[in-house]
């Protein structure tokens, strides 16, 4: 049977503790899955620790008394960092999404010349808001206990001037080294995607001068959530984990 699992960012949880659950926690345990008193379940803390636990108290305010430390080997042993300049609709959830299940360390949103994708101060709050709340719920999901931060949203030439120890990949479909035939020289990696219409020259050439190599995927020109996840799914595959 699968192992229910809950996050709750409080902070220095342990062993014999006992905590009120959020609110977030106490309506899917109690009201979704009708979890009982002395019912088990996980809980994670979103910066690498997990625990087994025990509902001693149910309702709105439900209560766990925590058991004991989980071992969770579940992190990659890369820290990639995606730059992915924001894609319309639902796309930038998916990408979100399935960015955390494949191990991804960090995510920051960004605005390009041809993003297409126009949010105010308020709306942009918003969407990190809802993207970090899709992060936590695909941890859940895939079993990790490290919650990726998504970054608040930024433009791609700062982005792309920050961090140069890194090594700084861009997705180009006209270069001719392939992912899959890079040798990392380092663990932390940042990559950087373009939007549905590709990057433009210039931001090309802005990002080679901060350090970025261009890399392709394949003979086909993928779309962007797509490139996204068959990236990072290369990158684990052959330097990480997966």
């Amino acid at each position: 049977m699968r192992t229910v699992r809950i996050y709750e960012p409080q902070g220095n949880l342990h062993e014999n503790m006992e905590i009120t659950l959020s609110e977030n926690g106490s309506g899917h345990l109690c009201r979704v899955l009708r979890f009982k008193e002395g019912d088990l379940f996980n809980i994670f803390d979103g910066i690498g620790h997990e625990f087994k636990a025990k509902l001693v108290r149910s309702g709105n305010k439900a209560a766990a008394q925590i058991l004991e430390t989980v071992a969770n080997s579940s992190e990659s042993p890369l820290q990639i960092e995606l730059g992915q300049v924001i894609s319309r609709g639902d796309k930038m959830d998916l990408t979100v999404q399935k960015a955390v299940e494949l191990g991804i360390f960090e995510i920051t949103p960004l605005t390009s010349i041809r993003c297409n994708v126009k949010l105010d101060e308020k709306r942009s709050l918003k969407k990190v808001d809802s993207w970090q709340k899709i992060a936590v719920s695909a941890c859940e999901q895939s079993g990790r206990s490290f919650v990726p931060k998504v970054n608040e949203i930024t433009d791609l030439k700062t982005w792309c001037s920050k961090d140069r120890e890194a090594l700084n990949l861009t997705l180009d479909p006209l270069s001719s080294l392939r992912l899959k035939n890079l040798k990392p020289t380092a663990t932390k990696i940042r990559l950087l995607i373009g939007p549905e219409g590709g990057l433009s020259q210039d931001e090309i050439n802005d990002a080679a001068e901060n350090g970025f190599i261009g890399v392709s995927l394949g003979p086909r020109i993928l779309r962007t959530e797509t490139a996204a996840l068959v990236a990072l799914s290369i990158l684990g595959s052959h330097f990480g984990d997966l």
